[in-house]
């Protein structure tokens, strides 16, 4: 009998305890006014300017820039030799000047945003206002065949009579001498059009133009041009045609753009522009001619178009489709008008891309035309096959067409590339590559011998950035040399050509974002966390600090009760890769209750959704937060280039579910370490990418995963673009009988899984994205409802893949299906009043 009385009293206390455990355990109500206190509206209001963005000119190293706080917009200009900064005017000075010339008030704090361009040695700035003054928009005078002058006027002055003047605003065209005493205007006419602009693709010398019209390749010479820039209806000007056989999707230039109905006969008549590659003494125009006749077609339906629903029609591969683009390279020689083509193999299915010319930052010349890498008679470009395996990189002469190949990089999986850098007075080449493991850069002699490697180890090296020929030092970017901080922080390096001396000359567990000066000699460095205030200084090529420049003016945001996000890093379910994410918390946290958690998820291969800076862009993960969740961004194996090729790659050959097991384990151990985290209560939402990865952690792991939010997601990659999906999953090249090849692609669906959801799926895509078709969307939605189960879907109507100005719509749409199916409070008022709060009322 005692026995029986301990036990029911031993199971009593039990009770007790797990009821006290139960009402410890609070659930947060939904708190909608926090989220709309930090919308993007109102962060604009608290948030400006969180980085130095210079604008090099072109004597000296000096720059200008703009920099904004809570009192206002500042313009300085910065003398690196000089270890100077200066305002470039005194803003209640140029605003009385202003204020006296276009009658319209302004103050000191309240200036314009200024585009300036400097002239006269850089001794003066000029730029253009705009008035709230309406004058009379003086047209230019038509054309007219009538020589009858009396009929003309009589006819003109009844037009004048029934036809109110056009009015427009009046525009300001000043200058301001640096350190002088006001402004000049230079002339208070409107904008001049220059529609050349268009379609002029002019010659590095200005001796010719190219364009295209009717898909053929056109040309006029200088005198005829000038003809139309001075008057673009000049009938006496004199065009000549150098091809004849371009035609749509297989022309030279021109668009090919997507069609409507009702459609429109073609202007056979109409000039456009044609893009190529000069060479830099204006002699040969190359140009990439693209065949994509035989590509098949797609369709999005514009539903919400202005009268009729419009039918969209446009070229789109597959994964997996057997066609491919079809492209030749074209010599083009100007004096002789022959076209030589250069020696590629056309049976082979391959991407190729010719190597361009980089300007340097301060070159401010108006005329910038796309130039050839090499200075001298070659061509240089790469090729990449079909199943992007193969990265071949060749040299073609630029007379006869002939090619031979420098470097060759292959590999198992996929190769990533990025330019070549021409050396030495071109006699050596700089290759980054991936061969080892790790990016690293590689030094080749002309002729595509091995010189050495000149990074090495594990860590990524990002851009090249520039090159002290004299010094034979390379400037690059690059992440994970520091082991004792995230290895997704980027910084400033140099090193020695033979591969000596590397040395980071920006040191700091931060982040940080570069510019670096045309002369290699100083850099702008901005360096921040997520939880910390960025801030900007100058430093010098031996990575001394010159100037602090800025620090962010944050004092209203945290003055709002903003808190910052914490970074963590925990282990991959693999108990051995360490991921790096960021950890987001409802600023009026309390650690007495037990918060549900969402991940917002985007899995790479290209990048991960885990910022490393702060930004005011990231606010949006911040802001779901607030509605009463534990929101967390992570990395997983096979997401980010930027680390090693292993862990870049870990996902191909399984596209769909290699990240799922990490976003799972990541959300288990931070429940183990943090009480607050309910682990019962787990939701996870993404877009893009993203989109297709929640809707497979829904299916793949249906007891762990509980809601999910899936915007516009690739769920079926068979009929998503071929280039990322056959690049990041790969397709396997078949050799047949003969010299037959062809293509195998084999992926999962998420639709094939859709008899395993348990939980509450939201599926919302745009009815005309034209990026991931709404199909992908829609065949997951037939194989739930073919797997009676319940989900909701929401079409996005007129929208494409980034949902335009449907997204704060969308952000609510989101919350109200966490908070109903993760909080309990379900939201049933008709108007969504925290978008008509945020909307300004008109005066």
């Amino acid at each position: 009998m005692k026995k029986i009385t301990l036990m029911v009293l031993f199971a009593l206390i039990a009770n007790i305890a797990r009821a006290q455990d139960q009402t410890e355990k609070i659930t947060p109500t939904p708190n909608y006014k926090l989220a709309t206190k930090f919308s993007p509206r109102n962060l604009a209001k608290m948030v400006h300017s969180t980085k130095v963005s210079p604008h090099w000119l072109e004597n000296g190293n000096r720059f200008w820039y703009q920099y904004k706080t809570t009192e206002g917009s500042n313009y300085y200009i910065v003398d690196a030799d000089k270890k100077t900064k200066k305002k470039l005017f005194d803003n209640a000075k140029m605003a009385k000047w202003l204020t006296e010339i276009t009658k319209d008030p302004y103050d000191a704090k309240h200036l314009p945003r200024f585009n300036f361009e400097f002239v006269d040695n850089d001794t003066a700035i000029r730029f253009k206002i705009t008035s709230n003054e309406e004058v009379e928009v003086v047209e230019e005078e038509k054309q007219t065949k009538n020589t009858d002058t009396t009929q003309t006027d009589s006819l003109k002055s009844k037009k004048e009579i029934k036809k109110a003047p056009k009015m427009e605003k009046k525009k300001y065209y000043l200058e301001y001498k640096l350190g002088a005493n006001g402004l000049t205007i230079l002339e208070n006419e409107k904008d001049k059009k220059e529609p050349w602009k268009k379609w002029a693709n002019v010659a590095p010398d200005s001796t010719v133009v190219l364009y295209s019209k009717n898909h053929n390749l056109y040309w006029m010479d200088k005198e005829n041009f000038l003809k139309i820039v001075k008057n673009p209806k000049d009938t006496t000007v004199v065009e000549h045609q150098w091809t004849t056989d371009g035609v749509r999707y297989y022309g030279y230039g021109g668009s090919d753009k997507e069609e409507s109905n009702p459609t429109k006969p073609t202007d056979t008549t109409k000039k456009e522009a044609i893009s190529g590659y000069w060479s830099h003494n204006s002699k040969k125009f190359i140009f990439k001619r693209n065949d994509s006749r035989h590509i098949k077609d797609l369709w999005v339906i514009n539903s919400v178009a202005k009268g009729r629903p419009t039918l969209e029609t446009y070229k789109y591969h597959m994964a997996g489709e057997p066609e491919f683009y079809k492209s030749k390279l074209l010599i083009f020689d100007i004096a002789s008008k022959d076209i030589t083509t250069v020696q590629t193999d056309s049976t082979t299915q391959q991407t190729l891309a010719v190597y361009s010319h980089k300007y340097k930052k301060n070159d401010k010349s108006e005329h910038k035309p796309r130039l050839l890498l090499s200075k001298k008679d070659k061509i240089y470009f790469s090729s990449v096959s079909r199943d992007r395996k193969k990265l071949d990189i060749h040299v073609a002469d630029i007379n006869t067409g002939e090619v031979k190949t420098l470097i060759e990089d292959h590999f198992n999986t996929f190769v990533d590339k990025k330019d070549i850098v021409l050396l030495n007075n071109e006699s050596e080449i700089l290759h980054w590559s991936e061969r080892d493991g790790w990016a690293h850069f590689y030094l080749y002699d002309a002729s595509g011998k091995l010189k050495n490697q000149v990074t090495t180890g594990e860590f990524h090296v990002e851009n090249f950035l520039g090159i002290d020929e004299n010094t034979r030092q390379i400037f690059f970017t690059a992440t994970g040399v520091n082991k004792d901080e995230d290895p997704y922080y980027e910084h400033l390096y140099k090193v020695n050509l033979n591969g000596s001396g590397l040395k980071c000359l920006n040191e700091g567990d931060y982040n940080t974002e570069i510019d670096l000066s045309a002369s290699n000699q100083y850099f702008v460095s901005n360096y921040s966390r997520v939880n910390t205030v960025p801030k900007s200084e100058l430093r010098n090529s031996n990575g001394s600090v010159i100037l602090n420049l800025e620090e962010a003016d944050l004092s209203q945001l945290m003055a709002s009760g903003y808190k910052f996000p914490e970074p963590f890093k925990v282990k991959a379910a693999d108990g051995i890769t360490d991921l790096y994410g960021v950890i987001y918390k409802p600023f009026d946290f309390d650690e007495t209750k037990t918060y549900p958690i969402l991940e917002y998820v985007y899995p790479g291969p290209q990048t991960e959704a885990v910022n490393k800076s702060f930004s005011v862009s990231m606010h949006n993960t911040d802001r779901m937060a607030q509605v009463g969740f534990i929101v967390i961004t992570v990395g997983n194996r096979g997401g980010h280039p930027s680390r090693s090729k292993w862990y870049h790659t870990y996902g191909y050959g399984n596209l769909r579910d290699y990240g799922l097991e990490d976003k799972k384990y990541v959300a288990e151990q931070l429940a183990d370490q943090y009480s607050y985290i309910d682990i019962d209560k787990v939701g996870i939402y993404g877009h893009s990418g993203g989109g297709f990865m929640s809707t497979a952690a829904m299916l793949v792991y249906p007891d762990f995963f509980k809601v999910a939010v899936s915007s516009a997601g690739n769920h079926d990659n068979t009929i998503y673009n071929s280039w990322w999906s056959e690049t990041h999953h790969g397709i396997k090249e078949v050799k047949g009988k003969g010299d037959n090849i062809s293509f195998k692609y084999d992926i999962d669906k998420n639709q094939s899984l859709a008899r395993n959801l348990k939980g509450k799926l939201m599926l919302v895509t745009g009815d005309i994205d034209n990026n991931v078709h709404p199909a992908s969307t829609i065949r997951v939605a037939d194989a739930l409802i073919k797997a009676n189960k319940r989900f909701d879907f929401m079409i996005m109507p007129g929208q494409r893949h980034g949902f335009s100005y449907m997204y704060e719509y969308f952000f609510w749409l989101k919350a109200d299906y966490f908070s109903k199916h993760l909080l309990g409070v379900e939201v049933t008022d008709t108007d969504i009043k925290e978008i008509n709060i945020d909307i300004p009322r008109k005066r």
